[in-house]
């Protein structure tokens, strides 16, 4: 499955991608203002850097934008099972798909790699059946959060939690019959 823009591609990350995703990952978010530093949140940044753990669960799917040579621009983790989507309030949701970890490369940003990401999993969702798609973010997340919010992305507030001080924020899109496509 790949989808394609101008210079470069989303497809499935692949084994040989997990080391430099980590690092993606990890420096995409200790770069957000007011985000915790590695230091002050070692677990949530070893996660972020553990692709292959994330990856070995049957219910992740993740994707990857790259350029024409390879290089990563940016990754999203799609999540098939909410059971497996590691918040509580979330694995009774039926008839969903989820996302997280969406991450952009710092030098990459503003160049759509983000948007098309979630499109890319909004529309794998809608073409595996699924009703509804739910993802959180956080008030660091603001270029996120109004993404989603751009793309249709409702909150739901049912789903909200908090770790280590910071408020985390359900969204849901629903899919419906007379939607019209994503642009």
């Amino acid at each position: 499955m790949s989808s394609s823009a101008s210079g470069w591609s989303i497809r499935q990350a692949r084994p040989d991608d997990f080391p430099a995703l980590g690092k993606l990952l990890v420096s995409a978010y200790a770069a957000l203002p007011g985000m915790p530093s590695p230091e002050d949140w070692p677990p949530y940044y070893a996660m972020l850097e553990n692709v292959a753990a994330r990856a070995a669960n049957p219910a992740f799917t993740l994707f990857v934008a790259a350029d024409d040579n390879g290089n990563l621009l940016g990754s999203i983790d799609y999540i098939d099972d909410l059971t497996q989507y590691g918040v509580g309030s979330v694995a009774t949701i039926t008839d969903a798909a989820g996302v997280r970890l969406l991450a952009v490369d710092g030098t990459c940003q503003g160049r759509g790699v983000g948007k098309a990401l979630a499109r890319f999993c909004i529309e794998h969702a809608r073409c595996t059946g699924k009703a509804r798609i739910i993802l959180h973010t956080t008030r660091i997340m603001q270029t996120a959060w109004a993404m989603y919010e751009r793309l249709g992305f409702v909150r739901f507030p049912e789903i909200d939690f908090q770790v280590e001080d910071i408020d985390v924020f359900g969204f849901r899109l629903e899919f419906t019959e007379t939607e019209g496509s994503l642009t």
